[in-house]
């Protein structure tokens, strides 16, 4: 089994615990995270962009000048595409990008972000985060006790107080285990885990 140091909110060690190899220490695959990442940035996309066709444009009914005898190239309508203002030929409209990976391929992203924090020693586990009210400055000498500057932090359940408190706070963003997703792992530097919060995660991913 893995262990790690556990802190308190002022940065001390108060013990230590004993994490899941079947979760902190798996084999890394950066492959599985690769496409772990993309298919969570493709279901982010909203999909409306959008552009008129010829028939959506306004005007054009009528033909700009007579079939033959003109000199000039043969037209139907001043809103086909090749004029100006006129429509667009095969452009984008809305649709859903979203697309589904299995589950078990989900699971091992996580599992080696997990991991990959925990080995390049990125990973705070906490005995507790408690504030008694919601104060930007108190969380912010929370952080800097534990000496971690661009974190996502780690709770089992909401917590309003350390949740409010945080938000404001540049580069620090929370979370809940059974909300994380592998672009948050990713982007923060560290990531700032409770006892509780480990616990739970064992208990999904093991």
């Amino acid at each position: 089994m893995l262990k790690v140091d556990v802190l308190d909110m002022k940065g001390k060690k108060v013990g230590d615990i004993e994490l899941n190899e079947a979760v902190f220490g798996v084999e890394v695959n950066e492959v599985v995270v690769h496409t772990a990442l993309v298919n969570y940035l493709a279901n982010q996309r909203q999909g409306t962009q959008s552009t008129k066709t010829r028939a959506e444009v306004r005007g054009g009914g009528r033909k700009p000048w007579k079939q033959k005898g003109t000199g000039r190239a043969r037209q139907g309508s001043i809103r086909a595409p090749q004029w100006i203002k006129g429509g667009v030929a095969l452009g984008p409209k809305p649709r859903s990008y979203k697309y589904a990976i299995p589950k078990k391929m989900r699971q091992l992203a996580i599992k080696s972000v997990l991991t990959s924090k925990l080995n390049e020693g990125n990973l705070v586990v906490v005995d507790k985060l408690e504030l008694d009210e919601i104060k930007t400055k108190s969380m912010v000498k929370v952080l800097s006790d534990l000496n971690v500057t661009k974190a996502l932090i780690m709770l089992n359940e909401k917590n309003l107080n350390v949740q409010a408190s945080a938000r404001n706070i540049e580069n620090i963003k929370t979370t809940l285990v059974n909300t994380i997703n592998i672009f948050d792992l990713l982007k923060y530097d560290s990531l700032v885990v409770t006892k509780e919060a480990v616990e739970k995660l064992e208990e999904v991913y093991a």
